[in-house]
């Protein structure tokens, strides 16, 4: 007896933080994940690091020996003035003749990638008013670039994914949550290809240093506003309408963004997602009173308030599923009948 207690009191309680446990259960596979990638990183990118660490002490050593009037600490001061200007984005090579980093279009190019919190990190303010500048500028200017993408993407799902789930349903009366699976799978298909392949294809071709694969990193690491700047196009010697270049990559990496956001929204508003999503989510707490009143009205509103709120939950969703119409005989084992 104590056993069956002990057993339903523990099965209670778990069912009681149920949305708890899948919330530990979620933050230990994200740290699971994260070691998991750095474990695999770790081991795909040593030895490449140890390689290219051999060969430039290999260089090094060869320039020295091939310079004997130069010592080794002047040439490693001279190295480490060309590597900070190098990450302040001034190369030291062919320096004359380069491209300016804070010409008009560049600057255009390096605001968007703030707002947008892509962030290369190719070129930075130099002077203390340029950081400090910065600084207040994105302060202000994420906030605005967050509402303005969410009204933007707002409008967009209203043309591009409500509207045409339900001329679907109206038109061929198939499920809405199917319809929507099917839309966001297409939406899907056509940003990747639109957005990412036929962008790759174009990089690889303007840009003489990249192949197709390292053309795809670069559309998928600025769409994903992880923005390493390992990659970052129209920064080439010699670059061919380079102003007009820049421009028209800042326009692609809004529209790109937006294409982006449109298509998480439309996959976050499927009902599959939102199911799951609600595992993990703290329930509401009723207060006091609130339970009393559902106490003392269980037997005679508890199915009515209950079918209200499934009602008015299927209508927020984006994709609900399909109505079925009540009938006298679906409806004649209510409460209110007894």
């Amino acid at each position: 007896m104590l056993q069956c207690l002990s057993g339903s009191s523990c099965v209670r309680v778990i069912e009681g933080y149920k949305s708890t446990w899948y919330f530990l259960v979620l933050v230990l596979a994200y740290v699971v994940y994260l070691i998991f990638g750095a474990l695999v990183f770790s081991a795909v990118e040593l030895p490449y690091e140890e390689e290219l660490r051999r060969e430039l002490r290999t260089v090094k050593q060869q320039f020295l020996e091939d310079n004997e009037c130069l010592s080794d600490e002047r040439l490693e001061e001279f190295l480490a003035r060309a590597l900070e200007a190098s990450n302040y984005g001034v190369s030291v090579l062919n320096n004359a003749t380069t491209n300016w980093n804070w010409d008009f279009t560049s600057a255009l190019f390096f605001a968007s990638t703030v707002l947008s919190t892509t962030g290369y990190g190719h070129s930075v303010p130099l002077s203390d008013g340029g950081k400090a500048f910065c600084i207040i500028y994105s302060v202000v200017g994420i906030p605005f670039t967050l509402l303005f993408l969410t009204a933007v993407v707002q409008r967009i799902m209203e043309f591009s994914t409500r509207r045409p789930v339900e001329y679907l349903h109206r038109r061929w009366g198939m499920s809405k949550p199917l319809l929507g699976a099917l839309h966001a799978s297409l939406l899907a298909i056509i940003t990747i290809s639109c957005f990412f392949l036929i962008p790759a294809i174009i990089f690889s071709v303007l840009e003489e240093e990249w192949n197709f694969l390292e053309s795809f990193y670069f559309c998928f690491i600025s769409l994903s506003t992880i923005g390493l700047g390992d990659y970052v196009p129209g920064e080439g010697y010699h670059q061919r309408f380079r102003e007009l270049y820049k421009l028209g990559i800042t326009f692609y990496l809004i529209l790109g963004l937006i294409a982006m956001l449109v298509v998480l929204e439309t996959f976050c508003e499927l009902q599959h997602l939102k199911k799951l999503r609600k595992i993990f989510y703290l329930k509401k707490q009723k207060t006091e009173d609130q339970l009393n009143i559902v106490d003392h009205d269980h037997l005679s509103f508890a199915s009515v308030s209950d079918q209200a709120a499934s009602f008015r939950e299927d209508k927020t969703d984006l994709f609900p599923d399909d109505i079925v119409s009540t009938s006298p005989t679906a409806t004649s084992n209510g409460p209110m009948d007894h």
